[in-house]
């Protein structure tokens, strides 16, 4: 009898970008390209100091610069080449990109309700659905653990793509409100084997005491 053998786990530690001047006013990036902001770039370092206890095979990135910067900075502690996917971009808000929720919601009160009720169906006119978006990245994150059976992966993306993976691993709808935080440079450790994903651990920053404005939670 032959045995088929068990697919290896791949652990992810999916780390979101530091903080932008989009980030800091509350302004919807999307695909916006915007750089990394002073507390941002200290957020990032923090992380890479935090994160070098542990050993990863590769580290990839979002090819957004807001991710890439922050991945470039752990790259240089880990020795290690960022590689681009795009798959791991953040969502695309079509007419919202570059507006606040204030802002979106009075210049497009339709495209607001929509918005806020997580319809997953609805793509901003000309930007991506919850629906279509959820399928990039789950293609992304697999396409990972296809490649990378057995090792530890550094991924650095964005809100966005955090929500749909931690959805994903711990059996949440698309369009359940989130209740759950996604702060900036915070560590978020999964493992994707034969069973399916796993949530081991989320939102870990007690690294970046120095560089909050507020205290960790």
């Amino acid at each position: 009898m032959h045995h088929t053998p068990k697919p290896l786990a791949t652990r992810l530690c999916i780390i979101r970008h530091g903080e932008t001047d989009w980030n800091a006013v509350g302004r919807i990036q999307g695909h916006t390209d915007v750089p990394l902001n002073a507390t941002g770039r200290a957020q990032a370092l923090a992380m890479a100091f935090n994160a070098a206890h542990h050993r990863f095979n590769a580290i990839y990135s979002s090819d957004l610069l807001r991710a890439s910067e922050t991945a470039q900075m752990l790259a240089q502690r880990e020795d290690h080449t960022v590689k681009l996917l795009p798959q791991l971009r953040e969502r695309h808000f079509g007419i919202f990109q570059g507006l606040t929720a204030a802002q979106g919601a009075e210049r497009h009160p339709e495209a607001y309700t929509h918005y806020v009720a997580r319809d997953p169906d609805y793509d901003f006119e000309n930007g991506e659905s919850l629906h279509a978006f959820a399928e990039r990245v789950t293609a992304g994150i697999t396409w990972l653990a296809r490649h990378h059976g057995g090792q530890t992966l550094a991924v650095v993306s964005h809100s966005g793509v955090l929500d749909v993976v931690y959805r994903r691993a711990t059996g949440r709808s698309l369009s359940a409100p989130r209740d759950f935080k996604i702060p900036n440079c915070g560590l978020n450790w999964f493992h994707i084997d034969g069973q399916g994903w796993h949530l081991e651990s989320w939102a870990d920053r007690h690294h970046l005491n120095e560089v909050l404005t507020e205290p960790p939670e």
